[in-house]
């Protein structure tokens, strides 16, 4: 109950910056109950008003003036507070959703790496739609209810302190059937939003990687694997939603004893000649208006349970997100302006886990403007040494140094904006092309933008669209070929000119004749910047001034393609089982 009440304390925080709303609703509020309140009693005495003996008109035209004013009133504020509360909702779930937009981005790779991208979507879009709907809305209903309860309460002891005794008596039993039944229900509905969550990233997996499901013909696979995942949420869910269910009808049933205690006791008191203070009929009707006013928050108290017990969970996972460790600040770090291209690793070490290491005692210098490739099988650190350079993760020991600077004291910022990276898996979102390959240079002109993708050897394709470089993408480019993509972000990097240069496997899904081109455009773009290369098809390489040769995160040879074969070792090795056929 304490992690309960503490993600709700915290939720209600970023209300903060709409507290004028937040004072609104309860106003509003309690303008509401206080119609709702009065409204009985009026209606009472002008009962009592047409049965006592001569109808009183006058009297019941002015009650009925009475009512149809704080009517309108009531219905007034019920409308403020509706839409004075939609407001202050939407735009708290608006800044949790950038708070945690923003969180993402600052999170390490490493955490980005542990986790299903499908969980991190889920929560910052149902998981806040949960709160949305469930913890935000239902507490100007909570806040509604309570008043409501003291406010009758009160009425019921100035019209008769026996009948309000009644309803006292028989309120423990409605909160305690509703607090048995919610304490049973709470880990179901912890338990459902993980499953959501789990279920999120599957579907999002699978729909990543659907051609590979067809390739292999998995498809009856997966979906025996996500019939066991919905079973398990369907399991849990139907067992949070049945004890949610469970507490409305079982609170009703309390709620209608209260109403029939109130009923009985005050015809007795109505009836009872010695009465000190007898009832008449108006006020008997007013107090079983009272008795249905008293219960009815409970009944709506209780029916929102499931939804904020649902929204507590939701809550929960999302800022568990937003309190994971981010990247350390570096903004009091020097801002690299311009790499001179030499850069030095000096006893590097790395390891992804504490007991399985990766990198030991690397060493290497690179000179300025020399293209340097990285060889070697899968596994042995090639693309590991890349994060390492960009500063995607920090070395367990050692340095590395950019212009003579340690890039620990460097922003991360400065030195990425000194490298062009093209990936072996191409990155587009839905958009023209022409943003697309601006994406690193936003104030780009056309003809800057038409100059990259002519090097790049996507001018002809681009051309060909009825909207050239207008042309729009749809999600990663889907309407263009794996090797149209890639060209399109090699355009990208063209476009930006920076000193120091990766390509990690950047040809790998282009075909033989245009990697030909496009070979001669990096060796273009590539002069007098320093580059590195990681390639597993030797060919490519073959011009490279030095050839990093790496085994088990070691580098176990280097030179250039003639002193290495010269040599006979493991890269003769590796190119030989290559081109053994050829």
């Amino acid at each position: 109950m304490k992690k309960n009440k503490s993600t709700l304390f915290r939720l209600i925080s970023y209300t903060k910056p709409y507290a004028p709303l937040l004072v609104i609703s309860m106003i509003s509020a309690l303008v509401s109950v206080a119609v709702s309140i009065l409204v009985p009693l009026i209606i009472g005495k002008a009962i009592d008003i047409m049965i006592a003996g001569e109808v009183n008109f006058q009297g019941v035209f002015d009650y009925i003036y009475i009512l149809v004013a704080m009517i309108a009133v009531g219905a007034l504020a019920q409308w403020v507070l509706t839409a004075s509360t939609t407001s202050l909702t939407f735009k708290t779930v608006r800044n949790i959703r950038n708070k945690l937009f923003e969180q993402i981005n600052r999170l390490p790779l490493k955490f980005i790496d542990s986790q299903q991208q499908g969980d991190i979507i889920a929560r910052i879009s149902s998981d806040i739609d949960q709160v949305s709907e469930g913890l935000l809305q239902g507490f100007t209903q909570l806040f509604s209810g309570v008043m409501t309860i003291i406010a009758t309460i009160a009425m019921l002891f100035y019209i008769n302190w026996i009948i309000a005794l009644v309803v006292l008596l028989l309120t423990p039993l409605s909160l305690f059937v509703a607090s048995f039944i919610t304490r049973r229900s709470h880990s179901t509905f912890a338990e459902q939003a993980v499953k959501r969550g789990e279920i999120s990233g599957y579907v999002e997996e699978i729909f990543t990687g659907h051609t590979l499901v067809q390739a292999f013909s998995r498809e009856d696979g997966c979906q025996q694997e996500f019939k066991g995942m919905n079973e398990e949420l369907y399991t849990c869910g139907f067992k949070s939603q049945f004890y949610g269910a469970l507490i409305n009808p079982c609170t009703r049933f309390v709620n209608n004893l209260v109403y029939a205690g109130v009923g009985v006791v005050g015809a007795l008191i109505s009836l009872w000649a010695g009465s000190p203070k007898p009832l008449e009929v108006g006020m008997v009707s007013a107090c079983l208006t009272y008795a249905n006013q008293y219960t009815k928050p409970f009944n709506e108290i209780t029916g929102v349970i499931t939804e904020i017990q649902s929204a507590v969970a939701a809550s929960r996972r999302i800022f568990a997100l937003l309190d994971e460790e981010v990247e350390e600040s570096d903004k009091d770090n020097e801002v690299l302006a311009q790499s001179d291209g030499t850069l030095d690793l000096e006893n590097v070490y790395f390891s992804y886990v504490p007991d399985r290491p990766l990198i030991e005692n690397l060493n290497l210098a690179v000179k300025k403007g020399q293209k340097i490739a990285i060889v070697g099988p899968t596994g042995c650190g090639k693309t590991t040494l890349i994060n390492l350079l960009m500063r995607f993760y920090d070395v367990t020991d050692g340095s590395i140094k950019v212009s003579g600077k340690d890039v620990k004291n460097i922003t991360r910022e400065s030195l990425r904006d000194n490298f062009g990276m093209v990936l072996q898996e191409s990155w587009l979102f839905e958009g023209s092309i022409r943003d697309n390959i601006a994406y690193g240079k936003e104030n780009a002109s056309l003809n800057e933008i038409i100059e990259a993708a002519k090097l790049a050897n996507a001018h002809d394709f681009i051309d060909k669209f009825p909207d050239k470089y207008d042309t729009m993408l749809t999600e990663n480019g889907e309407n263009l070929s794996q090797g149209q993509r890639q060209l399109l972000c090699i355009a990208r990097i063209m476009l930006t000119h920076p000193p120091m240069l990766i390509l990690d496997e950047a040809t790998s899904s282009i075909d033989t004749r245009t990697e030909m081109k496009i070979q001669k455009a990096f060796y273009t773009i590539m002069q007098g910047r320093t580059s590195f290369v990681v390639a597993h098809r030797l060919s490519t390489i073959r011009e490279c001034d030095v050839i990093l040769v790496m085994k088990d995160g070691n580098i176990v040879e280097q030179g250039s393609h003639e002193e290495l074969l010269a040599y006979r070792g493991f890269y003769y090795e590796l190119y030989n089982s290559q081109f053994q056929n050829s």
